[in-house]
């Protein structure tokens, strides 16, 4: 990316990093387009209670420096019934062959969301 100076660098990172965080904002909430992946170690935890674990990814709003090092909402960590869950999102490419040229763009980028046990990671 060409810049005129540098703070025209800056604001257009921080633009591009605020819609990455609303589109994968979205999409945790249920509200954007993407996939959701739950694994088998959830499907056994949730044990038919798995509303309410997605309830807990909607609603998460625990981000910090340690997960979320780059402020773009596409990590945590959270607890259901003393197992503690990581979700992640990733950005493909709409073929879901490759990842995606620019995540920011939602026309060329697949947001696949993955729930898991933090064993499976």
């Amino acid at each position: 990316m060409k810049c005129r100076n540098d703070n025209a660098c800056l604001q257009s990172n921080e633009e591009r990093k605020s819609r990455i965080r609303r589109l994968n904002d979205d999409l945790r909430k249920g509200r954007g387009k993407g996939e959701l992946l739950v694994t088998p170690g959830v499907i056994d935890l949730a044990n038919g209670a798995l509303p309410d674990i997605l309830a807990l990814l909607r609603d998460y709003d625990a981000f910090s420096t340690e997960y979320d090092p780059y402020g773009e909402h596409d990590f945590g960590a959270f607890s259901y019934r003393g197992a503690k869950l990581f979700w992640k999102i990733d950005y493909y490419d709409r073929s879901l062959r490759y990842g995606s040229d620019d995540p920011a763009n939602e026309a060329i980028t697949t947001r696949v969301l993955t729930l898991m046990l933090a064993r499976e990671y």
